[in-house]
């Protein structure tokens, strides 16, 4: 509190003039003295309270003057430091600022005093336990009404915990940006090509292997200069399926030509994958392109090669039974393709009715002897003791009957090719005398002594599991491996369900027009009983029951009555092919007329057997399931002429 001024004197009566003037100087005096008292006790005051607001800011504030000398510290600068503000005076002998960082401040403080510009700077300063930590520094210029520096005012602000989260992410951005570094050394040496794309479908980036095999940079893989690299004719075509494909966010693929850097394009098959963040979203998808030009030429090269077979293929030679694009069809294709230049033995297996003949005459047609005879011995419809006969032919005198010198089978296809079906059912001695000819390219006649050379191409057929003949001792091992050179078998029907459509529709068409009917659409419940049904007999089984459904349809739609399935549910194949159990009325007229134009004979080129198309030990087996008299029916000029003897 201001204390009290008080001047006594004693006043004169009557004052002089120089009196009163000293009076008045006096009290003027004492005025001006209280009133700076009360003044300074007002500054003193204000400091305390600024001081006390001061030191309730939670952040470090210091005042300085214009030189930069620390004339005012709050609590928390002097706690934090543990110095008294005598000590923090001189801040830059302190030893309060981390040595590493004090050339620093110390020159952004000269700045800002030579220039009074404001200045922010993080650096680290020394905690009372010897702990540094980071604070960010700002300073202000403080200035009077003309302008002039008249202090600063400063605020630290503690952001340590801030740096070290800064130091981990700039940490961790290295540590990802070592394994990016990584993983592309390590993609840019896989030879496959592998492109990132974004999630709108952009590429980004490229492995070195597309920029060796395109000859491009990144910077064009980015761009859409890129897009020229790809077949024109495949980009229209692609475009569509890629963009969908891309809103599914499911992995796929397809294949399209890519240009390499000398300008030739190529088949690749392109992988696309996605990659997805912890929600599950997609960020990026890697595509991966492998090299399959190779393996699309060969296929365009089969595909032309089947294509020209097929044109070789007769009508005559049932063209229909290779009718289908099955992948089981495709492979008996693919491998007659490869066998038919060539000289080398064919084994053709496969069960009744699949067209084992067709696959025979088809590999002679595109052969180097196409123009040659294609001779054919159904082995099973000769008699055994006149096979050797029919194979090598016969000396005049050779046996009772042979009145003649006889050409054999094998010379008939001198420079052809012979085809041996039914190989499995050649007699034993007969046996020796064909690997005879495999082995030496010659053979002798029945009854003569000269050897007779033979340049014939061998293709042999079988519905029988040899390898079991061979175990029990009906066919010789050493022949089968001679026929054995090069395997084919021809698959059943019911493996290739999906050509049965096509082979309807095409038997449908055939006997449609060789009767003169007009037939346009097929039955749909008719379709789907072709293809349920097992097809013991295959193609020759359908092809016979398409026909006579063909006869009995009258309108313009066909269809197959379903009780000729009905008794047809085995999934047991069954050799004899055309005659099913559930046809026993239609085999039974088969068979009887057959025996009919063959006089009662079953074996023999003229036999029943021949006439049906099967081997003789299986029409002898149904003769006797179906209990048929072998004898032929008497004639009317016979009934005649035993009335009249």
């Amino acid at each position: 509190m201001l204390g009290t001024f008080a001047i006594y004197w004693r006043e004169p009566r009557n004052p002089s003039e120089q009196d009163q003037k000293i009076i008045e100087q006096v009290t003027h005096l004492a005025a001006v003295a209280i009133e700076r008292k009360r003044d300074e006790a007002a500054l003193r005051e204000s400091e305390e309270r600024f001081r006390r607001i001061v030191d309730a800011v939670p952040g470090f504030v210091c005042t300085l003057s214009a030189s930069g000398e620390v004339e005012l510290l709050n609590r928390q600068v002097l706690e934090y430091f543990g110095k008294t503000a005598e000590e923090l005076k001189d801040w830059g002998r302190s030893g309060v600022v981390h040595p590493e960082d004090l050339p620093r401040v110390v020159d952004a403080w000269r700045f800002s005093v030579e220039t009074g510009q404001p200045y922010v700077l993080e650096l680290r300063q020394r905690r009372n336990d010897g702990v540094y930590r980071w604070f960010q520094s700002r300073a202000l210029p403080a200035r009077d009404e003309e302008g002039s520096i008249t202090g600063w005012y400063m605020l630290l602000t503690d952001i340590d915990d801030r740096k070290r989260v800064e130091g981990e992410v700039e940490r961790a951005f290295d540590e990802i940006a070592k394994s990016e570094a990584e993983l592309r050394t390590i993609i840019d040496a896989i030879p496959q090509l592998i492109i990132a794309i974004g999630a709108d479908g952009h590429f980004l980036s490229a492995n070195q292997a597309v920029l060796e095999y395109t000859g491009l940079t990144q910077e064009q893989v980015r761009s859409e200069s890129f897009r020229e690299v790809f077949h024109p004719d495949d980009s229209e075509r692609l475009r569509d399926e890629r963009d969908a494909a891309l809103s599914r966010g499911v992995p796929f693929e397809y294949e399209r030509r890519v240009r390499r850097r000398h300008g030739q394009y190529r088949w690749l098959l392109v992988q696309y994958n996605p990659v997805r963040n912890e929600r599950g979203e997609i960020i990026r998808w890697y595509a991966t392109g492998t090299d399959i030009d190779d393996r699309k030429r060969a296929e365009e090269k089969t595909q032309q090669e089947n294509i020209a077979l097929r044109e070789q293929i007769d009508q005559v030679f049932m063209f229909e039974e290779i009718v289908g694009s099955s992948p089981a069809l495709k492979t008996v294709i693919s491998n007659m393709v490869k066998v038919a230049p060539t000289d080398s033995t064919v084994l053709i297996t496969g069960e009744t009715g699949t067209g084992k003949e067709l696959v025979a005459r088809a590999i002679h047609k595109s052969s180097q002897r196409d123009g040659q005879p294609f001779i054919t011995v159904n082995c099973a419809s000769i008699p055994s003791s006149l096979i050797a006969s029919e194979l090598f032919g016969h000396e005049k005198g050779a046996f009772t009957g042979a009145l003649q010198r006889r050409q054999g089978r094998f010379e008939l296809a001198n420079s052809g090719t012979i085809f041996l079906d039914e190989i499995g059912e050649l007699p034993a001695e007969t046996q020796i005398a064909l690997l005879r000819v495999l082995q030496e390219r010659r053979f002798e006649r029945v009854g003569g002594n000269r050897t007779i050379p033979t340049d014939v191409r061998v293709i042999a057929a079988t519905n029988r599991d040899l390898a079991a003949a061979i175990a029990s001792g009906t066919f010789r091992a050493d022949l089968f491996y001679r026929l054995n050179v090069f395997p084919i078998d021809v698959p059943p029907l019911r493996q290739r369900k999906e050509d049965i459509p096509m082979l309807v529709e095409y038997f449908v068409k055939r006997y449609a027009e060789k009767v003169g009917k007009q037939i346009s659409k097929i039955d749909k419940h008719t379709q789907k009983l072709c293809q349920s049904y097992h097809w013991p007999g295959n193609i020759r089984e359908l092809q016979n029951i398409v026909e006579r459904a063909v006869i009995l349809s009258d309108g313009d739609t066909f269809w197959i009555d379903e009780a000729w399935f009905s008794s047809q549910k085995s999934t047991r194949p069954n050799p004899s092919g055309l005659l099913t159990e559930n046809l026993q009325s239609y085999e039974r007229e088969l068979i009887e007329g057959a025996l009919a134009q063959s006089n009662g004979k079953v074996a023999g080129p003229s036999g029943a057997a021949a006439k049906l198309g099967i081997p003789r030990s299986t029409l002898d087996l149904k003769i006797k399931q179906l209990n048929i008299k072998k004898q032929p029916s008497v004639s009317p000029f016979t009934s005649r002429n035993s009335g009249t003897s």
